[in-house]
């Protein structure tokens, strides 16, 4: 996978994206990703690339020009841009299933913005609005990095065990059971025997259904949206009586 991020502080990705997980999609050339610094394509004497609005207001706007020079360098450079995103609060909420989809993707462009905002006809450029939750960051910078940890992290040879990404929180459409490891008691507080035991199936099943009562517990919204199975529905029954 390509993937190019445009900001006016690349500097703020070469920690994140060197280490790690993504670090060592990079040293096996599953992952492709570069840097441009947006300023240095902006035609403004001063090295601005940005400019108050009109009509008014606070704040100040990202210019369009630098953005658009900036990705026909990128598109000639990298012989296209793949998906456009651009980081912004009105944006499609990213979740698990926005992180699945764009794994699917031979190249993503990462627009990263400062300031008030930006000049609406950026958006003439963009494939993709993304925000990362009702709240407003400083710049696009940290949204990208958690955009790009998530999808990365479902391409194929990436995670050391296949069986990882599919078995994670969200993905499965329920929160990820609990999980336990040596020692067996640690200060009085035991791993659950059905762990120990041996028995795969009855493993498979305890977690299934820990992973169901945590959801309804924590996160019921996602039950609600569930197509639930016949077992299921037994269970939410129960836990709906108070009979776990």
């Amino acid at each position: 996978m390509k993937i190019d991020i445009l900001s006016l502080f690349p500097e703020m990705f070469t920690g994140p994206l060197s280490s790690s997980i993504i670090g060592k999609a990079v040293e096996k050339e599953i992952l492709d990703i570069q840097l441009t610094n947006f300023r240095d394509y902006t035609t403004d004497r001063q090295n601005h690339v940005d400019d108050y609005p009109y009509g008014g207001g606070a704040g100040m706007l990202l210019q369009a020009q630098p953005i658009y020079d900036a990705l026909d360098h990128v598109k000639d450079d990298r012989q296209g841009l793949g998906r456009v995103i651009l980081l912004d609060p009105a944006g499609r909420k990213f979740d698990q299933k926005a992180a699945e989809e764009l794994a699917q993707e031979p190249q993503l462009t990462f627009i990263c913005g400062h300031y008030e905002g930006y000049d609406e006809r950026i958006k003439q450029r963009v494939t993709d609005e993304f925000s990362l939750g009702d709240f407003v960051l400083t710049g696009g910078e940290l949204g990208a990095m958690v955009m790009i940890d998530a999808t990365v992290r479902l391409l194929p040879e990436v995670l050391g065990n296949s069986a990882s990404a599919p078995g994670d929180s969200f993905s499965s459409g329920l929160l990820e059971y609990p999980q336990y490891t040596r020692p067996a008691d640690f200060r009085g507080m035991k791993v659950p025997d059905v762990l120990l035991s041996g028995d795969h199936q009855k493993i498979a099943e305890w977690r299934q259904r820990q992973a169901f009562n945590k959801t309804f517990a924590r996160r019921p919204d996602m039950i609600e949206k569930r197509e639930l199975s016949k077992t299921e529905k037994q269970w939410l029954r129960k836990l709906q009586q108070g009979r776990i």
